[in-house]
């Protein structure tokens, strides 16, 4: 069985290394540079700060799109920029879908309207979506009656309502495409290391750069690392490693906030989707069906660079009191069952002083000085293309003849093999639940039968992580032994997804990770119990600070606890990193 190598493996092998290309960042960008490398042969090795999709990456939408409201802004501004990247979009988001079935599936949204004008004028605009995605076009959009609209989304308030527009884009697990890209890379002999932070640059003596110095954040050890190109693909970030690399640079990035929160599907069908297209203060909010609950997010919100990524309480109003306005289903924050908040990197332009105006386009800048390739802005449907051109700068930097990139038909981890209905098959030869059975073929397409096959010698594996969860322990040994994964966030947040399903039934299910972790570690009884306990607080500070009471009293209201609203104390709710 080929795997990402075990840490301590992988870190011997890539220190005092010298390699063609190094990679700086391990999120969609980074991955996606450092597969495209290695399948055009450079020898390329990947650092991390933190853990694989650990930031933006994994706090996304969910959406491979080519993004509506871009082409609005494209139609109304009359920017070649805006509409350039949208079809762009369009066609490497079927990329995404074919690339890993198990992990993308196209998706219809329903966009609900309130006058014969808007469903002309959402309905043109989307003809122009279908029109300019051309034969990367998913399914033709559709002009809806108000009884047909009532129909295709139950639970959409009917009062007013004059009918919707339905159109056709694609839903994606982003922390586990990120985890199959990892996985892709590695099996094409790439090196890469995660919680191996870049702390310096090396360079001859006419600034151009020649490797980069590693803090291995466990090991609590310093390393150099050799490499003739350096793409740096930190995402928020990258304007430290610019300045790092030629202190003169300007900075570029404009930091944009986006929050999302999961809530119980209740009456919404399990395939509806909902776009709710603007909002007063002008940002686009989306109900979408995700593992069977509803995600409910938006974007658009600037930050300060220093600023702590949070989600607060008064948000989580914001965005229950929209969608209470589209949906006759009532929520309460009691019923929020997790949230989450990330950072986009958005490339400041042409003076635009509004995050939500700036173009969601990526830029590939080389710094003359240095030699640094930086990877900058863009988004998650156009990973794949930003890694082509990010590489096709680096093989500049190197004086390479160009060779062209072999991603756009690339087959990601998992799912050579994978069908619809894959799930089944493995309930029926494994003997596991349905439930298991599909969360699995989910998470990890055909690479499911490799955790399986671990139950045949510990059939103890076979046991749930908690009640109320498809997860089960044999995941927890696959991802320690396989995908490198080094706490218990590692494993319930982005390798197996049970932190952004619920935060109670994360916590609840620690324990039970700990206790595998420790085997398959190493660790003492007091790291576990440490490893364990340090989770299930930061846990509980999420739902503290999002004005939600703590795990060990349930969905219950505690005596400090209001449901309707936030309190004086209700600061916000923090990624857990």
């Amino acid at each position: 069985m080929w795997s990402l190598k075990k840490r301590e493996v992988a870190g011997k092998t890539i220190r005092g290394g010298c390699f063609d290309l190094c990679v700086i960042g391990g999120g969609a960008t980074g991955l996606g540079c450092a597969l495209d490398a290695q399948l055009r042969g450079l020898r390329t090795v990947l650092v991390e700060a933190g853990d694989f999709v650990s930031q933006t990456s994994s706090a996304s939408t969910k959406l491979a799109h080519g993004g509506v409201r871009y082409l609005e802004l494209a139609a109304a501004s009359l920017d070649y920029g805006q509409f350039r990247m949208v079809l762009r979009a369009l066609h490497e988001r079927r990329h995404m879908l074919e690339a890993a079935p198990h992990l993308a599936h196209p998706m219809e949204l329903l966009v609900p309207c309130f006058s014969a004008w808007e469903r002309f004028y959402y309905g043109a605009g989307l003809k122009a979506y279908d029109g300019i995605a051309g034969k990367a076009r998913i399914s033709p959009s559709r002009i809806l009656s108000r009884r047909e609209a009532l129909d295709r989304l139950p639970g959409l308030r009917s009062e007013g309502l004059a009918g919707a527009v339905t159109y056709a884009d694609g839903q994606f697990d982003d922390a586990r495409y990120g985890m199959a890209l990892a996985q892709s890379f590695s099996r094409l002999n790439g090196e890469l290391l995660n919680y191996a932070r870049v702390v310096d640059l090396e360079r001859r003596g006419d600034g151009r750069l020649t490797g980069v110095v590693v803090e291995d954040r466990l090991a609590g050890e310093r390393f150099s690392i050799a490499a003739r190109a350096i793409l740096n693909c930190t995402g928020p970030f990258s304007d430290t490693l610019r300045q790092m690399a030629n202190p003169s640079l300007a900075k570029r990035l404009r930091l944009s906030k986006g929050i999302h929160i999961l809530l119980p599907m209740r009456e919404m069908r399990g395939d509806a989707a909902l776009l709710i297209p603007r909002t007063e203060d002008g940002r686009l909010i989306f109900a979408l069906p995700w593992y069977g609950s509803l995600l409910v997010g938006t974007t658009e919100k600037e930050m300060a660079p220093d600023e702590e990524v949070t989600v607060r309480a008064e948000e989580i109003e914001y965005l229950l009191r929209y969608i209470h306005r589209f949906l006759d289903t009532r929520w309460t924050r009691a019923d929020v069952q997790s949230a989450f908040a990330g950072v986009r990197p958005l490339v400041a332009c042409g003076g635009k002083v509004n995050t939500r105006r700036l173009i969601r386009d990526h830029e590939i800048e080389v710094d003359r000085r240095s030699g640094l390739v930086s990877v900058l802005g863009g988004k998650w449907t156009t990973y794949r293309a930003m890694a082509e051109d990010g590489v096709n700068a680096a093989l500049r930097v190197l004086g390479e003849a160009p060779v062209a990139a072999r991603t756009l038909h690339y087959a990601l981890d998992g799912a050579e093999g994978y069908e619809s209905g894959y799930w089944q098959k493995l309930a029926g030869r494994y003997g596991i639940s349905e439930g298991t059975a599909e969360h699995l073929a989910q998470k990890f397409g055909t690479r499911s039968e490799d955790i399986l096959s671990l139950i045949a010698s510990d059939s103890s594996l076979a046991v749930p992580l908690c009640a109320g969860t498809a997860a089960i322990a044999a995941e927890v040994v696959y991802c320690v032994r396989e995908e490198m994964a080094q706490t218990v966030e590692d494993v319930l947040a982005r390798r197996i997804g049970v932190q952004f399903h619920s935060l109670r039934q994360a916590w609840e299910a620690a324990p039970a990770v700990g206790k595998w972790m420790a085997v398959e570690l190493g660790w003492t009884e007091e790291q576990r119990a440490r490893a364990v306990t340090e989770y299930q607080t930061g846990i509980d500070r999420l739902l503290r600070m999002a004005g939600l009471p703590p795990a060990l009293l349930g969905p219950a209201a505690g005596p400090e606890f209001d449901p309707k609203g936030p309190g004086e104390d209700h600061a916000g709710l923090h990624r857990s990193h």
